[in-house]
């Protein structure tokens, strides 16, 4: 199946057209007035996941389905051993890849050192599809391995494989987008998937509120693990976006972005958490 196309190329055909769509989205029916230019934004936006692209190319170029090709190739993972195959192997493979994409954000917040390389993704002033592209070359690297071991241990079938990280990056565009759903569209979808509304919650400018809802493309296992937030305090049209007054303003620079793993606590996450949590109490 896999000889006839180029699997690199039906990702990105997959990914360009959502985010034309979110993008035309996004203008039509947005769901917050953006203060920050997309003209100051997008560029760096773009030029972090152009160099992202081309490091993984470079240094990884099999790719995750490339993995999964060469774990079937060699009878590698949980399921060779098993012997299982077939819809039911791609169902669990596609639903232990989210949640090993859920544990790993998580641990992005909670590991110091990991958050250092994550909080750049959290410095963008505002949250549009964009967003979705802002991750730090670093992390990037460090993804691909962790997700590559999960594939390689798992020995799932290829087409899920496929099919999830075209899925991964999609549903990353959507939760991110700047659009409007409808309540009676936007509260049936969270029992299922992330929505745009419940990721933004994610990117509060509140320490308790950004150490929630770190789902990828299923919401369950939020609510499993009791990090779930329904609703931002300061509301959805009003919520401050970003990692404050110390870090976010600079964020929009392509040179400060790249820095950000390096420098020392300009977003006062630590103290930012003790007044949160003395303010709830």
């Amino acid at each position: 199946m896999f000889d006839q196309i180029d699997i690199n190329q039906v990702r990105m055909a997959c990914f360009g057209g959502i985010f034309l769509i979110m993008a035309l989205l996004e203008a039509g029916l947005p769901r917050r007035r953006l203060k920050s230019s997309r003209l100051k934004r997008w560029p760096t936006n773009w030029g972090i996941v152009l160099l992202d692209t081309l490091l993984v190319r470079l240094i990884f170029p099999i790719g995750g389905v490339g993995l999964a090709m060469l774990a079937l190739e060699k009878g590698w993972g949980l399921f060779a051993f098993l012997g299982w195959s077939g819809v039911v192997a791609g169902l669990i493979t596609f639903v232990v890849l989210d949640l090993a994409v859920w544990f790993q954000h998580l641990v992005s917040h909670k590991v110091p050192l990991f958050w250092r390389i994550h909080r750049m993704h959290h410095a963008d002033s505002e949250v549009d599809a964009t967003t979705a592209l802002r991750f730090h070359p670093i992390e990037i690297l460090l993804s691909f391995l962790w997700k590559g071991l999960v594939i390689i241990a798992l020995g799932g079938p290829v087409e899920a494989v496929l099919i999830f990280e075209i899925v991964l990056n999609g549903s990353a565009v959507f939760s991110h987008a700047n659009v409007r759903l409808p309540l009676w569209l936007d509260r049936p979808l969270r029992f299922l998937i992330v929505t745009p509304d419940m990721h933004r919650i994610h990117h509060s400018v509140l320490p308790h509120e950004t150490d929630s809802n770190y789902g990828f493309y299923l919401s369950v296992w939020d609510r499993l693990f009791g990090t779930y937030v329904e609703e931002p305090e300061q509301g959805q049209e009003t919520m401050e976006i970003g990692l404050g007054a110390a870090l976010t303003p600079c964020a929009h620079s392509f040179p400060f972005s790249l820095a950000i793993p390096f420098l020392k606590n300009p977003d006062r996450r630590k103290e930012a958490r003790v007044e949160d949590a003395k303010g709830k109490s």
